[in-house]
């Protein structure tokens, strides 16, 4: 019942709904959680702030999917090795993994569209041209 309560904070269309609804809930559940509803109210600024950005990436920035992925890749290549020798064997094949990772995503793959970077920083014409080319 709480989290179903807790998850209607994150439904709201726009940031100012999502911090009217927070302190409702706050209100709602302060007598039965104090200490839980004390550290909802004092972080609310943190809780709420993916929604300053383009309503567009909410998805991707709630979503645990891109290190769910991360960590079962690590996964996947670290059980091939089995025992590593030392600490700096785990180190170097961890940072290799990652560094992959990190290129993948700079060439293949767009977590978020340049369309949607563009919304960011609407005076800076380098994106909105970058976005209209890739269309």
């Amino acid at each position: 019942m709480v989290a179903s309560i807790l998850r209607t904070i994150f439904t709201q269309s726009s940031q100012e709904a999502a911090r009217k609804q927070l302190r409702r809930v706050v209100d709602e559940l302060k007598g039965r959680f104090p200490k839980a509803m004390d550290i909802l109210s004092d972080a609310e600024d943190d809780v709420l702030a993916f929604m300053a950005l383009p309503f567009e990436h909410w998805r991707q920035i709630c979503s645990t999917h891109p290190l769910e992925r991360l960590n079962r890749e690590m996964r996947r290549r670290m059980d091939v090795v089995g025992i590593f020798p030392n600490r700096e064997a785990v180190l170097r094949l961890a940072g290799a993994i990652l560094q992959e990772q990190h290129e993948e995503w700079m060439v293949a793959r767009r977590y978020f569209s340049l369309e949607s970077m563009a919304k960011l920083k609407p005076n800076q014409p380098q994106l909105a041209a970058a976005a209209w080319l890739h269309k």
